[in-house]
């Protein structure tokens, strides 16, 4: 089976193709075309764009099944124009050029963010309310499919929304809090009562495996998410017994928060530089996202590790026992 990964370099992408590659039988021929080099995985790696359909008609050629990864994913990208290229228009250049290819096999990288914040515990057919250019571009690129498929009932297309997605080497919004945690330089905006859906990288990407392998028919949108979720008080304690330290927390009201994180927009946008705290990343921080995750875990699929398993391998291979090599995968 050959395997195509558009924009695998990163993250979730390198620990897919580890997977992979893993496999004792041997059955997968896989590529990845991306804008970057790959840190691990170089010689699978051919430099191309997804905004360019010259490109994508070339790499995509011979391939059985088709991994959509590329994506604008942070918070701050400017001009916001880059969303809508890449997202959007980078799933109608690979599907024009899986057509041409008689490639009709996909599997899209989305995101729960198409549902919006503070949802109570959205199912797939929840109403889509993005609330920035991510989450709507995402949703964007999900309707494309949709009307691809009514054209294309022959088809087999299915679509992962991840919640936020942690593991080793991940320098995003999770590490950050972990480091925060770990380091005793915590700080609880709110409650801490609000419940933060998760996904370990190597549950993420196991599933993803077994959509490949055992859903090959139809058009299927899943969540994932692993359960159970963790509250903000929960992952302090569970934080403090693998890191085997005492760590307090201090507690502010979540309109003191805010206001700090306007003072460092404004700050940000005083001195140009982009700041690890903001308003979008306060309120991210104190929302509910929860996010309902059924329908994937009842397809046959066992998740290869639990929750607690993720966050325990994570902090071990970050503040315990950390790599020297350095290399580190930048996200939300």
């Amino acid at each position: 089976m050959k395997i195509t990964m558009i924009g695998a370099s990163g993250f979730v992408g390198t620990r897919l193709i580890d997977l992979l590659l893993k496999g004792k039988q041997n059955i997968y021929e896989v590529k990845n075309v991306d804008l970057e080099h790959s840190h691990f995985f170089d010689s699978y790696t051919t430099i191309g764009d997804v905004r360019n359909q010259d490109d994508m008609d070339r790499e995509i050629a011979g391939s059985d099944v088709v991994v959509l990864l590329a994506a604008q994913h942070r918070d701050d990208v400017t001009p916001v124009s880059l969303y809508y290229d890449t997202n959007v228009g980078g799933m109608e250049k690979t599907l024009n050029a899986m057509e041409k290819n008689n490639v009709k096999r996909i599997i899209f990288f989305s995101s729960v963010a198409v549902y919006g914040l503070n949802k109570k515990n959205p199912s797939e057919d929840h109403p889509k309310d993005p609330f920035n250019h991510y989450g709507k571009s995402k949703w964007q690129a999900e309707q494309i499919l949709q009307k691809w498929y009514e054209s294309h009932p022959d088809w087999n297309i299915n679509i992962i929304r991840p919640t936020v997605t942690f593991g080793e080497r991940n320098r995003g919004n999770v590490y950050n809090l972990l480091k925060q945690i770990s380091g005793g330089k915590f700080l609880m905006v709110g409650k801490g009562d609000n419940a933060k859906s998760m996904a370990y990288v190597g549950n993420v990407t196991a599933f993803v495996k077994y959509m490949i392998d055992n859903l090959t028919e139809g058009y299927n949108v899943f969540n994932y998410i692993d359960k159970p979720d963790y509250t903000m008080n929960d992952l302090v304690p569970l934080v403090s017994e693998v890191m085997n330290k005492h760590i307090p927390s201090i507690r502010v009201p979540y309109a003191l928060g805010m206001l700090g994180g306007y003072c460092f927009d404004l700050l940000s946008k005083i001195t140009g530089k982009k700041m690890t705290i903001s308003s979008v990343r306060v309120k991210k921080f104190c929302s509910t996202t929860q996010f309902d995750s059924t329908k994937a875990h009842s397809t046959g699929f066992v998740p290869p590790f639990t929750l607690a398993e993720g966050l325990r391998r994570t902090l071990e291979f970050e503040f315990l026992h950390p790599a020297k090599d350095e290399i580190v995968f930048k996200s939300e």
